[in-house]
């Protein structure tokens, strides 16, 4: 055969096989799209006719936007997007429909809402004889010697009575038990779990927490804040597929309810290892990212006490791993929960006269722990729920600052409930984010009363207007799952802050308008951790999360702050249903 018949042949081959082949492949088209200008190229989808909050105080409204590639290219009205309709561009008309922002939930425990939903639920539960039922349930389909695991109680729901381990030791002789308080801070054992762990009417309270007593010295079951670490220590971790699986249930429920972005602050509260943060950073988020199953964004908050460990991490790899999983900062607790009778107050309670509630962390190691973290560039978020202890981090951020000197920092007290008179302006005047979850107003408003009394309760509780007055950033969330991660209800209870069983508002002048609270659960939700360019809002160059509404009437909206959430997009693409 002829020698350049040959060759010629050989390279025939060689670009059918090769070359072409690669002009063609998703690598060179995306690499070659990446060199033209993106008003250039055609838009993936192009979603019209429709309401668009857009978050943005200069440009509230829009009709339409055009996406590519998970990006938002354009926001208008649909006949300034015509040039970027092209082959391959799909339409989605929205018929009239709202549609917002992504909700970015400011707080949650996102890998123990998942296992909870896989345990006993005790959320809702409002009387004794089904807590017993649950439990009894959950036994009989229980290994012997296991642990039977579950939480949500709220002993407010059946008069206010607490729970006692001879409430469900009969039923669970065979078994461990430990059921969670909704709010994370106090626990119910078993007496087989007390034995287990070795607590007898002998065992002291630990710094930080107690050990709940009946008149005759012997524990009741009930273990507060820094105390729940004598049972928790004997149950078995969780493993690691288990785990997995809760952080996409979770995540597949959050999209369900409109949340595209959650601020996470891990398996997280007093008396909890702090090791489980970082075990479910490693074992579970980076996983997911690795292998494409991230659903949801994240925003991940790890203890302060590991904060030169975050700072490593943040030095060498920056603070976003991918679009999906991003490093926030450290998180501490100034003190425990208003129903655990555990938050920290100027005043004792008024049904314990002898109790002020407890300090969590003792105040110069927090103090030099903040210190610490804030010289090294890291975010801070302090939990406090009574008013000592958010004048008590209020004042320690004010010295840390005066230290370190001014900078863009935002420092932020999760859930701020109680304030003393003059200590809303307070977050304003140093700039300090004020991270609430409005549903807790629905548990709290009767116990606020019954235990702070009507003064102080009515006086200072959930001042939302007042801090949102004081130029406080202001982001919604849930503390899911001591709430339900549920923005749409959570933007309903503070515009309209009615308790259930209430005619009327609590503290109606702390109401806070439909688009205030839209915002706190979007753009300043992403100011809160430093991801406004990213997400929060649709404009240009924004990831195009966002939600469509089932109404169509903003004004309905407004005034009654009734929808649900007909379909949630992520980086552009339906991600429910």
């Amino acid at each position: 055969m002829n020698l350049s018949i040959v060759i010629s042949a050989s390279i025939a081959i060689f670009l059918s096989i090769v070359f072409f082949p690669l002009l063609n492949s998703n690598y060179w088209l995306k690499w070659r799209a990446s060199l033209i200008p993106s008003t250039k190229l055609g838009a993936d989808l192009i979603v019209k006719n429709g309401v668009i909050f857009t978050s943005a105080p200069s440009f509230p409204f829009a009709d339409s936007m055009a996406i590519r590639d998970g990006i938002i290219l354009r926001v208008g009205n649909y006949s300034s997007l015509q040039d970027l309709s092209g082959y391959g561009t799909t339409e989605l008309n929205l018929e009239g429909k709202i549609v917002v922002p992504g909700f970015i939930d400011s707080h949650v425990h996102l890998i123990s809402a998942g296992l909870q939903m896989a345990r006993v639920q005790l959320e809702g539960v409002n009387q004794k004889e089904e807590v017993v039922r649950r439990v009894k349930e959950a036994a009989l389909n229980a290994k012997r010697g296991s642990w039977i695991l579950g939480g949500g109680w709220n002993n407010d729901l059946w008069g206010g009575e607490l729970p006692v381990a001879s409430w469900i030791d009969e039923v669970t002789a065979d078994n461990p038990v430990w059921l969670t308080r909704m709010d994370g801070h106090m626990g119910l054992a078993n007496s087989a779990a007390l034995k287990l762990a070795g607590v007898t009417n002998l065992s002291k309270d630990p710094n930080g927490g107690t050990i709940m007593r009946a008149t005759n010295g012997e524990p009741t079951g009930l273990l507060v804040d820094a105390a729940t670490e004598l049972i928790l220590s004997w149950i078995p971790e969780v493993s690691v597929d288990e785990r997995r699986e809760a952080m996409l249930r979770a995540s597949s429920f959050a999209l369900m309810r409109g949340v595209t972005a959650v601020v996470d602050f891990g398996r997280y509260f007093p008396g909890a290892p702090v090791e489980h943060s970082w075990q479910d950073f490693s074992d579970v988020y980076q996983w997911a990212d690795s292998s494409g199953k991230m659903k949801i964004r994240v925003c991940l908050f790890f203890p302060m006490e590991t904060w030169s460990r975050l700072y490593s991490v943040i030095h060498r790899a920056g603070h976003a791993l991918s679009d999906w999983i991003y490093f926030g900062g450290v998180k501490a607790f100034a003190d425990g929960s208003l129903g655990s009778n555990s938050a920290l107050f100027h005043e004792p309670y008024f049904d314990d006269p002898h109790n002020f509630g407890l300090q969590v962390v003792e105040s110069e190691s927090l103090l030099n722990m903040t210190m610490a973290s804030d010289m090294s560039g890291l975010q801070v978020a302090i939990h406090a729920i009574g008013d000592r202890a958010n004048d008590l981090v209020l004042d320690m951020y004010e010295s840390v600052i005066s230290k370190n000197g001014k900078r863009d920092r935002r420092f932020r007290i999760e859930h701020a409930q109680h304030l003393a008179p003059g200590t809303a302006a307070r977050f304003g005047q140093q700039g300090i984010v004020a991270s609430v979850q409005p549903d807790h107003l629905l548990d709290d408003a009767d116990a606020a009363i019954r235990k702070l009394g009507v003064d102080r309760a009515q006086k200072g509780s959930y001042l939302f207007r007042s801090l949102l007055s004081s130029n406080a950033l202001l982001p919604l969330g849930s503390d899911w799952p001591v709430t339900s991660a549920y923005p749409l209800r959570a933007i309903r209870t503070a515009m309209k802050r009615i308790p259930p069983g209430w005619e009327n508002a609590w503290i109606p002048s702390e109401c806070l308008s439909l688009n205030d609270a839209l915002i706190g659960h979007t753009i300043s939700a992403a100011r809160a951790c430093f991801l406004e360019n990213k997400i929060g809002s649709l404009l240009t160059g924004k990831l195009a999360d966002f939600v469509v509404l089932s109404t169509d009437s903003w004004d309905e909206f407004a005034t009654e702050g009734s929808a649900s959430v007909n379909a949630t997009y992520v980086g552009g693409v339906q991600a429910y249903p």
